[in-house]
Order: C-alpha cells, then structure tokens, then sequence
C-alpha cells in the first residue's frame, strides 16, 4: 500500500523509521530511508529539505537538520542550515542522534568544546585569503559549521562570505 513519505512527499511505497534516541515513528520512501540512514549525495531530491526543516513536527525538523549536516559540501544545504531556527529541545534531539564516537573533537583557543551551530569571537585580525579583506579582532562568527575531517577547523560566515577559520584563533561565546 502506498503512502506518502513524511520527509518528501512523495506517493510510493514507505516504510517506519524510528527517529532515534527518542520512540517518534515516521513513514519514509526508500529514497529519504537511505539518506537518513547512510550518508546522503547531493541530489534534486533534497530539495524537500527546505520545506522540512520548518516543519512543525519536530521529527521532520530533526530528519532534516541530520540530512542536511550530511550534505555539508553543497552550498545550498550549508545555507539551509545557516538560517533555520530548532527550538532547543529538537536541536540536542537531532545532535543526539548524529554522534559519531570517531569524529575529532573541535575545540577553541581556551580549550572550550565547540559544535555545530556555536557562536565563536575572532581573537586575532585574519587576512582572508582570496576575499581581499581582513576578519578583524572581536568579530562575532554565528552558527558555526565543523570541517569533519579535521579538528582544528570550523567554517563562518564574516562580511557574507563563508569562510574556514582556524579553531586557535577563536574564543565559544
């Protein structure tokens, strides 16, 4: 029997998907089962992600907040997850169910644990290479993205430009 995935939209066949830690069951098409549960590829399909991060289920909302961490190398995700707002509650609700025990640790200048979505302050001026202006001293840096695969870096929006920033220049607010 067809039904209509949760995440997507999409009239097909659709099996249960256990929003983890919690018990909240959703119907998911193969497509939004495989994303959710393996690492998702850049694809037209993810488009539905901009409608579902402003669900008002909180299971959707955390569905796709994890699928769009996954999809980080695409711009159009990064700016998704730049001005979408979860309440507290689903944030660490959604943060519970991404942890991966191998992942490195990103930590700031005074040692602080940083994660996604953190305010941090520049501590030093840096020059911007290849933007042509220099992240001055004190600069707040919202909603901060971590780089996976390496712990010392962390991505920033400074003067609308997305940049990388080196975690020793800068301070958890």
């Amino acid at each position: 029997m067809s039904q209509s995935c949760a995440l997507c939209g999409a009239k097909t066949e659709t099996a249960a998907f256990v929003v983890a830690p919690k018990a909240d069951e959703v119907q998911l098409c193969q497509t939004c089962l495989a994303g959710v549960t393996g690492k998702p590829e850049d694809a037209p399909h993810w488009q539905c992600l901009h409608e579902a991060i402003w669900s008002t289920e909180p299971p959707l909302q955390v569905l796709a907040f994890r699928v769009l961490n996954g999809l980080t190398s695409a711009p159009w995700a990064r700016d998704i997850l730049d001005i979408a707002y979860l309440e507290p509650e689903v944030k660490d609700w959604a943060e519970a169910g991404m942890a991966d025990p191998d992942a490195p640790e990103h930590r700031d200048s005074n040692g602080v644990l940083l994660a996604a979505g953190d305010s941090v302050v520049l501590i030093k001026d840096l020059p911007v290479k290849g933007a042509g202006f220099t992240a001055k001293r004190g600069t707040p840096v919202r909603n901060i993205s971590l780089v996976q695969d390496n712990a010392e870096h962390i991505e920033g929006r400074v003067e609308s430009q997305r940049i990388v920033i080196l975690t020793k220049f800068v301070k958890k607010t």
